[in-house]
Formats: C-alpha cells, sequence, structure tokens
C-alpha cells in the first residue's frame, strides 16, 4: 500500500509539473514553420540529358546539376560562324590594292626631284616641271579616292556580318541558359521532372529551400503588439512527442503593419480578438524542424 501510494503521488506531481508547463498551452502565439522555396525552372527546350537531383538531396549555390540538349545549337553556331567567315572573306585587301598606286608616287616624286635638279642647271624646262607635278597630284587624288572606295567597301561587307553576330550570342546564350545551375544552398523538397524527359522553357524541374533557417510564422492580437520589437528574442516551442516539448531560440525579424482576420488554423493568447497581426520569427534549425510543423512562442 504504501509503495502504491508513492506511485500515484509521484503521477500527480508529474502531471502539476507537467500543467505548469508551455505544454499546457501557456503560450504568447501559434504558428507553422515555412521556409522560402525557390521552384527552378527550364530556360530551355529539348531533353535532358543530365538530371542529378532528388528530393532530399543537398545541393550548393551555383551548382550545375543537369543540361538540356544542345546538339542543335552548336549545329546552328558552327553554321553561323561558317557564314561570317564566308562574307569576310569577299573584302578587299586595301594594302594590297593601294600598294602599285603608292609605288607609282614614289617613283614620280623621285623623278619630281630629278627634275627639278636639271632645272635648276637649266638642263630642263619649268613645263617639264609642271607636268611632273600635275602627275605626281593626280596620282594622290587616285590614291586617296581609291582609299576611301576600298575602306567604304569594307565596312559594308563588315557591317553585313552584324546580324549574323548577333545570332552567334543569341545562340550561345541560350547555351549557357541550357546548363542548369542551383541557385542556393538547399534541399530539394520536390522533383517535377527526370533525365531524359523533353523539357521546355519555364517548367520546372523540381523545388529547392534552405532549412538551415527555418521561419516560425505566428499572429498576435493587437494587445500584444506592445511586447514584441525586431530584433527581440524569445523561446520557440515544439512538440518532441508523448506530451514533450524541445525549446528553442528565436528572433523577430518582421512584423506586419497590417492587421487580418484571425487564421482557422491558428489560436492566439485571447481567442475572442477578431483581428491579428502576422509576425515572423527566425529560428535556427538543427535538422528537428520541418516544414508545417506547428510551434508555440514565449515574449
Amino acid at each position: 500500500m504504501k509503495n502504491r501510494f508513492l506511485n500515484i503521488a509521484f503521477i500527480l506531481a508529474a502531471a502539476l509539473l507537467f500543467g505548469c508547463s508551455n505544454g499546457n498551452g501557456d503560450f504568447d502565439a501559434t504558428g507553422t514553420f515555412e521556409s522560402e522555396e525557390i521552384i527552378v525552372s527550364s530556360e530551355a527546350m529539348g531533353k535532358l540529358v543530365m538530371l542529378q537531383v532528388e528530393e532530399g538531396m543537398q545541393l550548393k549555390q551555383n551548382q550545375i546539376v543537369g543540361a538540356v540538349d544542345t546538339t542543335q545549337l552548336h549545329l546552328k553556331k558552327k553554321q553561323l560562324l561558317s557564314t561570317i567567315k564566308a562574307v569576310l572573306s569577299k573584302q578587299p585587301d586595301i594594302s594590297a590594292q593601294l600598294a602599285s598606286l603608292q609605288k607609282q608616287i614614289e617613283t614620280t616624286e623621285v623623278e619630281k626631284r630629278r627634275i627639278e635638279n636639271l632645272v635648276k642647271l637649266d638642263a630642263a624646262t619649268t613645263k617639264q616641271l609642271d607636268d611632273i607635278n600635275s602627275q605626281l597630284e593626280v596620282l594622290n587624288k587616285q590614291y586617296t579616292a581609291t582609299k576611301s572606295s576600298l575602306t567604304i567597301t569594307k565596312q559594308g561587307i563588315q557591317s553585313e556580318t552584324l546580324p549574323l553576330i548577333a545570332q552567334v550570342e543569341q545562340i550561345e546564350d541560350q547555351i549557357k541558359k541550357s546548363i542548369i545551375i542551383n541557385p542556393i544552398d538547399g534541399t530539394v523538397l520536390t522533383r517535377y521532372a527526370k533525365q531524359d524527359e523533353i523539357t521546355s522553357n519555364g517548367k520546372a524541374l523540381y523545388k529547392i529551400a534552405n532549412l538551415s533557417d527555418m521561419t516560425l510564422r505566428a499572429y498576435v492580437d493587437g494587445d500584444q503588439l506592445g511586447q514584441i520589437k525586431l530584433e527581440q528574442k524569445v523561446k520557440v516551442y515544439v512538440d518532441k512527442g508523448e506530451g514533450d516539448q524541445k525549446e528553442m531560440s528565436g528572433e523577430i525579424y518582421w512584423i506586419s503593419s497590417k492587421a487580418e482576420f484571425t487564421p482557422k488554423t491558428i489560436q492566439t493568447k485571447d481567442e475572442r480578438a477578431n483581428f491579428v497581426y502576422a509576425i515572423k520569427v527566425k529560428v535556427i534549425n538543427d535538422g528537428y524542424l520541418k516544414i508545417g510543423m506547428y510551434g508555440e512562442i514565449k515574449f
């Protein structure tokens, strides 16, 4: 009988202690855990030749996780580069075509100097000097005109390649977007596609979220607003099962400036309040927290 009495007393004491803990609803607000989820979509159309993504997999930021077939894009790029090369081959060789005129000018200048010396010695007439000067002037004008014409022709041919170069750049951008790069450090939540499937622009491939920092979105009434502030440390409790709770530390980083109706799935300390304010509490996840899990907050 004595042992039986001690057992009953122990059970009552444990029940009393549990009733005084946070497990009896002695909290200021409750909510659910969430995380910023990103849906990674395809930016190219074609066959998924690689997609190394599995649900629950940990991925790093900028990690290459997949690729869309780019065979046709590379062939199109090769064709465009060949066309550009063919167009540029029609360019005139300005230096080569002006070389003969340049040689004539040099020869005429030498002849001019010879005649000038002869005129000084009265061995040549001034008419001969005038003739050579006129000839040299014509050659210089011809050289300038030819150079200008060849330059314009070359620039015109080069301008024909500009649309082709733009197409090459577009294809290079498409090839770059065919490589699937993971945007953030995180855990794959859902996979929507598999390797060897055909994908298209904007088609979802997988969903990822960074679960190292979780957000507890909870609601408080107007009377509780005066008790909280940004960067305030709070205690967060989550169920561990069998009536036990796990205590964690959190920090308020967002408080809504607008009131809203009480969500059906959320209870506040004062259930008679018609309007509540949403708050977000950042909690470091040690691996225990899950998206959608309920949590309680004590200010």
